[in-house]
């Protein structure tokens, strides 16, 4: 396939569920995200409902305008699975049995220990001419089809297949077709970033992102910031030391914000520090519930690490299970400097942990006071005697009420002793957890790194879109 236009490519995305809201549709950006890497410029999404007419009219237009159409979902076995159907139908081909694809559906019922149901005899039959895409890990065959300029590729809805199918049937045959000179090599990387807003990410990186040989994309997903260089060249050693020269540039201007490329989240990034160091932590969440250490130990391998957690969300827990003093609570209320720390220094002591990290704070939506409005949060990490080398001076950072100016906020690096601080998050209470959670395992990186612990002046709720996620 070539040409002197840029190619086209489609993606159709199939079922009721999708339109009616019930389901997030992913698979358009699963689709896209693995076109990008051939050059194919996505021109078109399209959803429709398990309607053939719906089905016919979205196949004839993508059959116009597109070079290749990927089309999921509507190959199961039930009766609104009509993908198949309509796709022949449209096209005026007919269906017919491809014994090998009914073979391979049966040996997979053999292989669950189930009998095959007779409508799963339906996922063997496709249109004329198709060229089957085999399913290792399903019921359903994908198919291609060519009509006019368009070549359609049917594969299944479920994630996990059809992210299967992509890489190891639709991918390879769209590269065999793709000739001529308008090909390029693209590279592409994700680079996860934690403490700075997306307009203060893209105001930093404007030159880069104005690069010509390197386009720079700016994502959010609530608490982090994404940055998505992709780099075309002539051939693949030139676009990969694109990336790799603009990947270290932003790496270099944004230090530490920078937590993670690729798939690594900041529970997986702290974890491979933590064993990397021979270094151990715990736990004593009030405010967020355990959400800290169910990150931590949502990472293989994490007991080598976490040697365990508190959740003290009552005054009377705080005072038994870690021996905060009750005059403090009375004076000082959970919420306060002198009780995280508490908290911190006395889970790290009773577990023996090289790191203490404790939480408390006021996620909404009531309980708050003109002195602790809702939103705020303490945070404290306590760093064991050695863990991190020499001994730093202990710190804390400024309280919430008062105001910072970037690179001038007495924040420091935690070695040696406790560190706390407070916020106040002006979100839900869900996010409020969430961020609170973020900031604690940042804080945990950070310290290893030898970095300061991110201040308010990153995270405040207004002037230039620097709350983490917003914009």
């Amino acid at each position: 396939m070539a040409g002197g236009c840029r190619v086209k490519a489609e993606i159709i995305t199939i079922g009721d569920e999708l339109l009616r809201g019930e389901i997030v549709d992913s698979n358009k950006a699963r689709i896209a995200e693995r076109l990008l890497l051939l050059d194919l410029e996505c021109r078109h999404q399209v959803s429709v409902l398990d309607d053939p007419e719906d089905m016919r009219d979205a196949f004839r237009r993508a059959a116009d305008r597109s070079d290749f159409v990927l089309v999921s979902g509507g190959l199961g076995p039930t009766r609104d699975d009509l993908t198949t159907e309509v796709l022949a139908e449209t096209f005026g081909r007919k269906l017919e049995l491809d014994e090998a694809s009914l073979a391979a559906i049966e040996a997979f019922f053999a292989r669950v220990g189930r009998e095959m149901a007779e409508v799963n005899r339906k996922q063997a039959y496709f249109p004329s001419g198709a060229d089957v895409l085999p399913n290792p890990i399903g019921t359903a065959p994908g198919f291609s089809i060519r009509e006019g300029r368009a070549v359609f590729f049917a594969v299944p809805g479920v994630p996990r297949e059809l992210d299967r199918m992509m890489d190891e049937q639709v991918l390879p045959r769209i590269e065999r077709l793709m000739v001529g000179p308008e090909r390029h090599v693209v590279r592409a990387t994700l680079l996860r970033t934690f403490g700075m807003g997306e307009s203060t990410l893209e105001s930093e990186l404007l030159d880069l992102a104005r690069d010509g040989e390197v386009d720079l994309g700016f994502r959010t997903s609530f608490p982090d910031n994404f940055l998505r260089p992709v780099a075309r060249a002539g051939t693949a050693a030139e676009a990969d030391a694109r990336i790799a020269q603009v990947t270290a540039a932003i790496r270099a201007r944004l230090g530490p914000i920078v937590y993670a490329e690729g798939d690594e989240t900041m529970e997986s990034v702290v974890g491979r520090m933590l064993t990397e160091r021979g270094l151990t932590i715990a736990t004593a969440e009030s405010c967020t519930g355990g959400l800290i250490a169910e990150r931590i130990t949502d990472v293989p391998g994490s007991s080598a690490y976490f040697l365990g957690g508190v959740v003290p969300y009552s005054n009377a827990a705080k005072i038994s299970l870690l021996g905060v003093s009750e005059a403090v609570l009375e004076k000082e209320g959970a919420v306060s400097e002198p009780v995280v720390r508490a908290m911190a220094e006395s889970v790290r002591t009773r577990f023996g942990s090289d790191f203490g990290v404790a939480t408390s704070g006021i996620s909404g939506p009531d309980g708050g006071t003109p002195e602790k409005p809702v939103g705020l949060v303490w945070i404290a990490l306590s760093v064991g005697e050695g863990a991190l080398g020499e001994a730093r001076e202990e710190g804390h950072g400024e309280r919430h009420g008062e105001s910072t100016v970037p690179g001038t906020e007495s924040t420091r690096s935690a070695r040696n002793g406790t560190f706390a601080d407070s916020f106040v998050f002006p979100v839900d209470r869900s996010r409020h957890r969430m961020l609170t959670a973020q900031v604690a395992l940042d804080w945990v990186r950070r310290s290893m790194l030898g970095a300061e612990l991110v201040g308010p002046s990153l995270l405040r709720r207004s002037g230039g879109g620097s709350a983490p996620g917003g914009s």
